[in-house]
């Protein structure tokens, strides 16, 4: 199959390309520098696209079955300005506008758009399970989140199947937050992040490429789709899972008014509870390989 993705060397689309290479299939990649286009040395095929000015090489999307679009200016890496936050607004919402657009002005369009989005959807639920039939919340992530699903709309007004992954908090050494947490927990410099009793909507990497894979291949999924495990857990809880599965002790938390003075607004979603559940992936029969913290903090080392 020839898959285009977005976002492709990001933390989750590093992975997904190379799953997607490794089982054959031929991949696309959207990027930004005109510089950085043609035949790359894995194999995949990268093209032009600029968000902002709405223009993509859609000469480069001939032929693609499926879509996944991760694409967006990372929540966690600044302090929340003004500015920024319009990055983190425009970088979604623009380039899903545009691809979009694309997609649904093309002779032959793909089949599925994977357009992802995230669990900050539902804004703070404290110790509610949510799933898909939630509402949206109305914090600022939310209200993101609502207006980055709904740039998506033109293609699924073509016909093209759209699947909204709502993304949990990915672990992985590799990157994400888990890539800043990981060194302090190895150190022995770990602990809870404020009280500790809010939940955070956790998954695996190897799990979250699994599903966004399961996505492209269940043509009875389209709309919204949480990429969480099943057993959400509490910063508490994942604290103490680091420390088990490192051997090492977790005794620094770090207090809610440090968290506001280190990150600003950010601190509201460090220190705010998502207790978002998989409902409609485990209905539809996706398998996870690490549905328990201990195992997800095992495959993130």
């Amino acid at each position: 199959m020839r898959i285009a993705v977005t976002g492709s060397t990001g933390l989750i689309g590093t992975a997904l390309v190379r799953s997607l290479l490794d089982d054959g299939h031929e991949v696309v990649r959207l990027v930004r520098h005109r510089g950085r286009t043609g035949r790359q040395d894995d194999g995949t095929l990268a093209i032009g696209w600029n968000p902002r000015l709405r223009q993509v090489d859609k000469g480069g999307l001939a032929g693609v079955e499926a879509v996944v679009h991760l694409a967006g200016a990372g929540v966690g890496e600044h302090r929340w300005t003004d500015s920024y936050k319009r990055e983190i607004r425009d970088s979604r919402v623009l380039g899903t506008r545009t691809l979009a657009g694309a997609l649904a002005e093309a002779k032959e369009p793909p089949r599925v758009l994977v357009s992802a989005s995230a669990v900050g959807y539902y804004g703070q639920t404290g110790d509610r399970v949510i799933d898909e039939s939630a509402p949206a919340g109305q914090d600022f992530l939310a209200g993101v989140c609502v207006e980055w699903e709904a740039a998506a709309e033109p293609a699924a007004e073509a016909g093209v199947r759209v699947v909204h992954p709502r993304t949990g908090l990915v672990l992985s050494s590799a990157g994400g937050a888990g890539g800043r947490l990981f060194p302090l927990f190895r150190l022995g410099l770990g602990g809870r992040l404020g009280s500790g009793e809010q939940y955070w909507s956790f998954v695996s990497l190897a799990d979250e490429v699994a599903a966004l894979r399961f996505l492209i291949d269940h043509p009875d999924l389209s709309g919204p789709v949480n990429l969480t495990a099943p057993e959400p857990v509490t910063n508490r809880e994942l604290t103490a899972s680091m420390g088990r599965v490192l051997g090492r002790p977790t005794p620094f938390p770090v207090p809610r008014f440090a968290l506001d003075l280190a990150l600003g607004e950010l601190a509201i979603e460090v220190v705010g509870s998502h207790r978002v559940v998989p409902a409609r992936l485990l209905e539809a029969g996706f398998r996870f390989r690490h549905p328990d913290v201990d195992s997800a903090v095992r495959a993130a080392l």
